[in-house]
């Protein structure tokens, strides 16, 4: 089992450590919803370092990049970040990832789960005019999110952090020691990634503890889930597999059709044309929990299934993600889902869940 850089932080805090990933990881100190509120009105503090990281450098850099993923890598400035996905040629998602240019190089960010699926589909796919570094031992990463972390964060870092846009990034020093920090996360909310080498990360995360005092809170692995489920962000494994194509799972906006040519783009042109399924946004009107495998159903006959579910700390109500027929994926439905022997009413809603966020401030 490996551990983070900051292992020793959360058992100091008493976490509850599970396996994730092959990593041991804190699903949570005080409590999901205490930590889960505090991301929301004020800041929590994340370790994810376990995430992979990938190096990508080359003449042949940027060609290789657009190629191999879905968005438009050639539009991304120097200093600008980037999500996107990858494709097997059939369409299938192999992972969803973040692309960050610096002015000399690339770095990938992708799921800790897929870090040696990812690499080898790099290595089986790059040109000869393409190096490709795993960083991922070497490196530790924080996010801190909420509507107060950029006022906490300004006091640790060198650099005027209302310079840096949402999904832009920059590089600032910490006691002569320099760190990435880019306006991106999982939450919803206004926030920060940080990445580090792991002596300095371990100082980060000491710094924004002590900068920020009681309106900081140590977060985990289990109010991450609940706030990227209220957001409608995907989970790799649970809304989006190989079994999946991102038109089906709403990635349409980040899916570059009119790029000349990437890996899976004519299976991808394809299901745009003919999708028979959409990953919608399901609000529990009965009370319930929809979670994952849940059935939907419509009529007595299945129409869908449960992706993600959990009790929304936000909104004290079953929320879910679930892949439907396309005729029932329209907002205001009504369905039931099949909660172990019991059918409980149910119904399709916009998404995000959660509408009061900070994100663009």
């Amino acid at each position: 089992m490996k551990r983070t850089p900051l292992y020793t932080k959360h058992v100091e805090l008493g976490a509850k450590l599970v396996d994730f990933a092959g990593y041991q990881m804190p699903i949570q100190y005080t409590g999901i919803i205490q930590e889960h509120n505090a991301v929301r009105h004020s800041a929590g503090l994340f370790d994810v370092s376990h995430m992979g990281e990938f190096i990508i450098t080359g003449d042949g850099a940027e060609v290789f990049l657009d190629y191999i993923t879905i968005n438009d890598v050639v539009s991304v400035q120097p200093w600008q970040a980037q999500y996107s996905a990858m494709c097997y040629e059939d369409g299938g998602i192999i992972d969803d990832l973040l692309i960050y240019r610096y002015p000399d190089h690339f770095m990938l960010v992708v799921n800790a789960s897929n870090r040696e699926k990812d690499l080898d589909w790099f290595m089986a796919h790059k040109p000869e005019n393409v190096d490709i570094l795993d960083i991922s031992d070497q490196t530790g990463l924080i996010a801190f999110q909420g509507p107060k972390s950029r006022s906490i964060l300004q006091n640790v870092f060198d650099i005027n952090l209302n310079k840096i846009d949402f999904y832009w990034f920059d590089v600032a020093k910490i006691n002569e020691n320099s760190a990435t920090i880019a306006r991106t996360g999982y939450t919803g909310e206004l926030g920060f990634e940080i990445y580090a080498d792991h002596d300095n990360i371990v100082k980060i995360w000491d710094a924004i503890m002590k900068a920020g005092g009681d309106a900081v809170e140590p977060t985990g692995l289990g109010c991450r889930d609940t706030l990227r489920m209220e957001m409608k962000y995907c989970l790799y494994g649970n809304d989006i597999d190989a079994s999946t194509n991102p038109i089906e799972a709403g990635l349409g906006w980040i899916t570059k059709l009119d790029k000349d040519n990437f890996i899976g783009k004519e299976a991808l042109v394809d299901a745009k044309a003919n999708t028979t399924r959409k990953l919608i946004c399901i609000e529990m009107i009965d009370r319930g929990i929809p979670r994952k495998g849940y059935t939907i159903v419509n009529n007595g006959e299945v129409v869908g299934g449960v992706t993600s579910g959990t009790q929304s700390p936000s909104l004290n109500q079953g929320i879910g993600l679930a892949y439907v027929a396309k005729g029932f994926a329209k907002t205001g439905t009504k369905l039931k889902m099949k909660v172990r022997d019991k059918l409980l009413n149910c119904k399709v809603v916009k998404s995000p869940f959660y509408k009061e966020i900070t994100v663009n401030s």
